[in-house]
Order: structure tokens, then sequence, then C-alpha cells
């Protein structure tokens, strides 16, 4: 039945999917319409959801990458993109589907072998094609992705399962019997292909998708309750998530319904209490329920989602984070007041990171508070930025532990959780450096871009070479003068000297770090704004021990230069994390009269972004985390107190 309703399908649909991070292609909304022609938009005429975000990103299509450190990302990532064979993506599903194929398997998590297997080659794959296509219009990427739905689609079962492994996988785990985790590669197979659609119109996607729900709703339906949650126990992704996304494109209450299925009350009742519970955890199994949760307050304003999703984010971010932002040691949280002792060789599982920062936005959504991008920002320039190699291979831990060292994996044989949503990352670098809400524009990252806004007839160009650069400059091309209040973030790390210049002239402004400060006048043609923000050096201690320190320049954390000593090529490549029985390496320790150890560096004169140690019985060079690239290091020093 089509819709007479008032509220336009245009709206309608971009409402529908831009909350989850999802954004429509206005050249393929034509190519949507039928998602709405058959179901009925609300009566409160705003589709489906019911909890709209105050400040609102752009499409990605409205915004593109200028030279900086995330452009080069995005294009590193490109060449691997097209590097990867659709043959050998398809090749386990065509085998398992019955149909035949010569390609060569695909290695690591996508070997024959593994029972992960298709998570990356039918999941994350396609979603950064879908998002890298929505991020620099790419025709041949979306050919590529278009492809891959299509074989896909061929190995597709009456059913509508669809998997790199056989069914006989749900069995097991709904008989508790050893199962790696089929609902988690289950998950990002569908949420690609609903990726494809959204960003490239691709109908055979969304027809897909939602086969393999169906699937998953029948398969549910008749597990009792307190046997569907002790199968909950094992990791299911996001199942939730894309359950709640695929209802707010389609209207269809039965995906609704399946997201609510998702729930896992032993994992977010104490959230909801505001209790946490989450030492023992495994941390990146929880992390995009807790998203799922957030998308099901939006679409569903059920206020306990919301409750577990604050809650959950603050409990990380003050008590669970390094000075990085990441979490996690082992893959697990630990108790509260032990991070300290949790600076292992496998810290920081990159999944947590990419789903913070996923999570980030949409409380962002909710309360625009600048302080969630300054924890934004330390994510993406000390523990996205820096993952990546040269060639686009990426890591799966950031190691924390002294003496330690970064490692990468291989272009066909690794395939990690942390490849998959590496690639999805670095093929969505643009998508909150922007956003507005009625009456203003708000800069949250400071990154070369570009933002065209056809509803105010603007586009805005920041050029900057942020963070060498401290600051940035921001050029607006007006069609017409425009009254406009840009509101630039001042990071928690801006504490002396910020300043603003318009047009070449100081602008006196009230500048206070963790909060905006708005520049409101009618905008013209050429206005130049230059934005000067001064770093400094200072420390960031663990939460229970404030002698274990992280020494850091603006958000940089800096890495203490521990020398190559062993390392070779086949070390650094080929792992989940750095493997060492060579020697153990104590914390290099920092003496200073004060009790912080920025006071004992300083910056090098002269050098980008290099510092070294002043004052110390053993010099050390430092440099920021997300440079280094094939040395031991260190993130953290023990902080000795000079006594006189």
């Amino acid at each position: 039945m089509k819709s007479d309703h008032p509220f336009s399908r245009r709206e309608f649909l971009n409402s529908a999917a831009a909350a989850g991070g999802l954004f429509l292609l206005p050249r393929h909304l034509h190519a949507l319409q039928d998602a709405v022609d058959d179901v009925p938009v609300s009566a409160n005429r705003t589709g489906y959801e019911k909890v709209f975000w105050k400040y609102r990103d752009f499409p990605m299509t409205q915004v593109r990458m200028r030279d900086g450190l995330l452009r080069t990302a995005l294009e590193i990532n490109r060449d691997y993109l097209f590097l990867v064979p659709n043959d050998r993506l398809a090749h386990m599903f065509r085998v398992t589907a019955g149909l035949p194929s010569t390609a060569e398997p695909l290695g690591g998590w996508e070997a024959p072998d593994c029972e992960l297997r298709g998570h990356f080659a039918g999941g994350h794959y396609l979603s950064a094609c879908a998002l890298l296509y929505a991020s620099t219009g790419d025709e041949k990427i979306k050919e590529k992705g278009d492809a891959l739905v299509a074989e896909l689609a061929k190995c597709q079962q009456p059913d509508g399962y669809l998997g790199a492994y056989p069914a006989s996988f749900y069995g097991r785990l709904r008989n508790f019997q050893k199962v790696w985790a089929p609902f988690y590669t289950y998950h990002k197979i569908m949420a690609g292909h609903l990726a494809m659609y959204v960003h490239c119109g691709n109908e055979q996607a969304l027809q897909t998708c939602e086969r393999m729900a169906d699937w998953a709703v029948n398969y549910t339906r008749p597990i009792p309750d307190e046997q569907w949650q002790r199968m909950l126990l094992v990791e299911q992704g996001g199942m939730n998530e894309v359950s709640f996304n695929l209802y707010a494109v389609t209207g269809k209450e039965k995906y609704r319904d399946l997201g609510f299925r998702f729930e896992h009350k032993r994992f977010f009742d104490p959230l909801a209490a505001h209790q946490d519970q989450l030492g023992g955890n495994h941390a990146n199994t929880n992390i995009p329920k807790v998203i799922g949760a957030a998308r099901g307050y939006e679409l569903t304003g059920d206020e306990r989602y919301r409750t577990i999703a604050d809650f959950f984010w603050h409990a990380v971010t003050t008590s669970h984070a390094f000075a990085t932002g990441g979490t996690s040691d082992g893959e697990f949280w630990h108790p509260v007041g032990t991070l300290a002792h949790h600076l292992g060789p496998d810290a920081e599982e990159c999944c947590c990171s990419y789903n913070m920062m996923k999570l980030s936005r949409h409380l962002y959504g909710w309360i625009g508070d600048p302080r969630i991008f300054d924890y934004y920002e330390r994510l993406m320039f000390n523990v996205r930025l820096g993952t990546q190699d040269p060639k686009g291979m990426l890591m799966y831990y950031v190691s924390l532990k002294p003496g330690y060292w970064k490692t990468f994996g291989t272009p066909f044989d690794s395939f990690w959780c942390c490849t998959g949503t590496g690639i999805e990352e670095y093929s969505k670098v643009n998508d909150s450096i922007y956003f507005q809400d009625d009456g203003n524009l708000y800069v949250n990252l400071f990154a070369g871009s570009e933002l065209q806004w056809p509803e105010k007839g603007l586009t805005v160009i920041q050029d900057t070479r942020f963070p060498v650069e401290e600051g940035t400059t921001l050029t607006i091309k007006a069609q017409r003068p425009t009254v406009l209040g840009i509101r630039v973030r001042i990071p928690y790390w801006a504490t002396r000297d910020v300043s603003f210049r318009i047009n070449g002239r100081r602008h006196r402004v009230h500048a206070e770090p963790a909060t905006y400060t708005t520049l409101h006048r009618t905008w013209r043609d050429g206005d130049r704004i230059e934005v000067s923000l001064p770093m400094s050096l200072h420390v960031c201690p663990t939460p229970d021990d404030p002698t274990v320190q992280a020494v850091m320049y603006g958000p940089l954390v800096l890495a203490g230069d521990m020398g190559r000593d062993g390392l070779s090529n086949s070390r650094i490549y080929g792992h989940y994390g750095p493997q060492d029985n060579h020697r153990d390496y104590p914390m290099p320790e920092l003496a200073t009269a004060s009790g912080l150890g920025s006071v004992a560096v300083r910056r090098v004169s002269g050098e980008e972004l290099r510092f070294e140690t002043i004052g110390q019985p053993t010099s050390m060079q430092l440099k920021p985390l997300y440079q280094v690239a094939d040395e031991r290091y260190t993130a953290y020093w023990k902080n000795q107190r000079k006594t006189t």
C-alpha cells in the first residue's frame, strides 16, 4: 500500500538510516522508493525513529577528504580493497552452497577450516566497499561490491540461510556444543549487505539481508527464553544492531522484534542498574551489544536502552580505558582499580576502539557533549592511525607492555576481526568531522576535508596538517550571505593561548577547554577562519596508580623508542600480537620533583613532533605512538619522585 502521508519519502529514508550511521545517497533515492511503498509511515511524521539525533552528522557523500593523515589512510585502504579478488572472497560461500569454485582459498580467519570464515569475505568487505563509495564516489569499488553481492546471492539457500560454513553450526550452538560464534559472522554478513543497499542502492543486497533475517527469526522463535539466554553467552556481534537497522529501513516489526530477541540480559541488567560489572567480560563481545541498545533506544524510545548505553560508555572511558582511549587487555576487561596492572602485550584490541567510536557517535548525537569528541579524537590519533602499514596491513592489538612492538597481518592470510573493522574504519574517516543542529555547524575533528552543504548554499574547506600543525584553517565558499553559528571544539588539552582570526583579524572569544567556541555572524564568500590550538606536554596517569603515567602532547600519546633489538620482518608481520621470549623490559622510569613525568620531557627544536627526556640518568627519544613503525616502544612510564 502506498502512503500518502505528508512526511516525504526523502525525509523518511534519510531519517530511517542516519541515526544508525547509515546514509542514503540522493542519486539512489529513486531506487529505494519501494522500501516505503509497502509499509506505512508512522503517524508522528518521523518515520520509524522515535528519538532523533539533536546533533546530526552530514551524509558522507557531502564530505570529501583533502590532504592529511586521514586521507592518506583512506587511499591506502582503497588500494587494499582492490587487491583482494572477488573469486577468493566468494570461494567458501560457493563451497558451502555446493557450487563449483576454482579460486584459491583465503587463509587465516577465512581459511576453509576456520569457523569464523565469511565474516570478512561476505561482511566487513562489503561494508567497507559501501562506505568507501559513500566517502569517495568511486564507481569501481561500488561495481566490485555489487558483483560480490550478486555472487553471494547465488549461494543463499531457499530458506534464506547464507554462510561460508554450514547451518549445522547453529545446531551445535543450540545444543551447547563447542562452536566459534556463528551469529557473530552472521551479523557481519547481514550488515555488509545492508550497507550495500543503504549506500549503493543495491536492491539485491537488501533482499539477501531480509532473507537472512527471516532465517534468524525462524531459528530463534522456538527456542525457550532460558535456553536462548544461555546461548547468548556465545559471541553474536551486533545482531541486535543490524536487526534494528533493518527495521529502520523496512518498517517490518519482525526485524525490530529480532533486535529485542538478541538482548543479552545477563550483560544488560547490571548496566541498567548503574553497576559496573565489566571485569571478567570479553570486551568486544559486548561493545556491539551496547551499540545495539543505543540503536534500540533511537527506534523505540526505550529509556532503559539509553541508560545502558550511557552508563556503559562512561564506565569504560573512566575506569577501563588507557591514555590512548583504547580498552581491554588480553581481550577482556578487568576489575575496576587494576588498570595499571594490565599493560599487556595483547592490550587494546583494535575492534574495541572501532566499536567505542561507533557508540560515541550515538551518545554525541543525543547530547552534543564536546568531551565525547575529546575521547573520539584520542582513539582516532592513537589507536586507529598507526595501526595500518603503508600497504594497508592492519593490527589486532596495540601492545602496551614496555619493550614490545607493533605487529601486522598479511594480505591474504590474516583476516582477523580487527582486519575487518580496520577496513571499515579507513573507508569512513570523513563521517564524524562535522555535525549540525538547527542553527549551527560543529567542527569536531581537525582534518583536511571539504563539506558541501547545499541546503545552506555553503562549502566549508578545512586545510590542516593536524596534529603536526597545532590548529586549522576554515575557508567559506558561500552562494549568498548566510547567517550561521560555527562552533569549533576546544579540546580538553588546549589549555592556553587558543586564538581565532577571521579574515586575518584577531577575533576575541572565550575559549575554555572541553567546550565549544561559537563564531556567529553573516558569512560571505571567501571568509577565512584561522584557529590556533597550541599543544603542550601533560600526563595521563592510570586511574588506579597515579605514578604509572603516559606522557602526552595535546591528544597524542608519546612513545619512548626502545630500539630494534631482535626484531625482524617475520616478527612484525603475520602475528596477532608481539610474541617475545627474547628478554623482559622493565617499565622505564622518570624521576621528577613534581611527580609529573611531562616535566622530564621536552620537544626537540626544529623537529616535527620529536621529543627527548631531560635530566634523567638515561636519555630516551619519544614520538607520537601513531608514528611508531618497526621499533620497540613504551607508552607508559613509572614516575619516581626526586627527594631533596
